[in-house]
């Protein structure tokens, strides 16, 4: 291991993140307990950059080594309206509620953690909670998000306890259990 930088990217080239969140995805697909055939749909272009694309706001930090991405955490301000609530994207199952609970008041603005990776090798470093912090400082500190959701894979026990040490809350199982849902009000 040689020079460890985190970097936000401020120029929109996601790029570096393409092959991580590829690995990000076979990982959860080794991991999910239901569906695991549904990941193949997963990748870069369908999950990330597609995301990111249509987010009003977002946020990508990238951890390197030398200047080799090794991790990165992909964070999203999201605007949801009566069809977003009830979206299924391409690669979901069908069933269940979606992205977001069933609350008649949810907020205008809700912060999502979108992805969080790390190679393998480098997690002991906490590289990944370094990630979330900023991550997590990011969404807190824009105005009128009141609220943060994670989304984690079916089978990922470690990454939902993880969230779940950080003061995040279940809320609710999404596409029929395939993805669960953690929330955390922010100090509004």
């Amino acid at each position: 291991m040689g020079n460890i930088t985190i970097e936000v990217v401020r120029d929109d080239n996601i790029e570096p993140c393409r092959a991580l969140c590829n690995e990000l995805m076979a990982f959860q697909q080794s991991k999910a307990t239901m569906l695991p055939e549904v990941f193949d749909a997963m990748n870069f272009d369908t999950r990330m950059k597609r995301s990111y694309d249509q987010a009003p706001e977002s946020q990508v930090i990238v951890a390197k080594d030398d200047g080799v991405p090794i991790g990165y955490v992909f964070s999203t301000i999201d605007q949801p309206d009566e069809r977003s609530r009830n979206a299924y994207p391409d690669w979901a199952p069908r069933g269940g509620k979606g992205f977001y609970p069933n609350w008649d008041d949810l907020p205008a603005k809700i912060g999502c953690l979108n992805n969080l990776y790390v190679r393998d090798g480098y997690r002991a470093m906490k590289l990944g909670s370094k990630l979330f912090d900023m991550s997590i400082d990011w969404l807190e500190s824009s105005p009128n998000v009141d609220i943060i959701f994670i989304y984690v894979s079916n089978g990922n026990d470690a990454a939902l306890n993880f969230y779940l040490s950080r003061g995040f809350t279940y809320s609710h199982e999404v596409f029929g259990g395939f993805i669960k849902a953690v929330y955390k009000f922010t100090r509004k």
